[in-house]
């Protein structure tokens, strides 16, 4: 049940960050989360989307590894999904800013964790 708990928290995180991309990009919340000017927000607004639409993917293949029909199924879903959260946020540590590995990384490391241990 933990396992569940946290791969939906990691679904809901990206969920939450294709909103902030796709819809929210030039409002003042999301500029301050994302250290953006409005100017520069305004000029990657179309790439934000894009980016945006990933993370919407990685929260959709984490909720269908949840409620697949087939327990063990569903497991390995999550298992890729979780991975694939992992690299973009060790990417994004890396070429973005460190704090993606913790703000992204490190629930989905946890979560990972507990649906391969519990």
């Amino acid at each position: 049940m933990i396992s569940i708990i946290f791969v939906a928290i990691v679904a809901i995180e990206h969920f939450y960050i294709m909103a902030m991309e796709m819809f929210l990009w030039t409002r003042p919340r999301t500029m301050k989360t994302f250290g953006l000017t409005p100017e520069l927000a305004e000029s990657t607004k179309s790439m934000a989307a894009n980016q945006g639409l990933y993370n919407g993917f990685l929260a959709a293949g984490l909720i269908w590894g949840l409620v697949y029909p087939d327990a063990s199924v569903g497991q390995h879903i999550q298992i890729f999904f979780l991975a694939c959260v992992i690299i973009a946020a060790l990417y994004g540590g890396v070429t973005a800013t460190r704090s993606i590995i913790i703000k992204q990384g490190l629930p989905a490391i946890i979560a990972l964790l507990l649906v391969l241990f519990l």
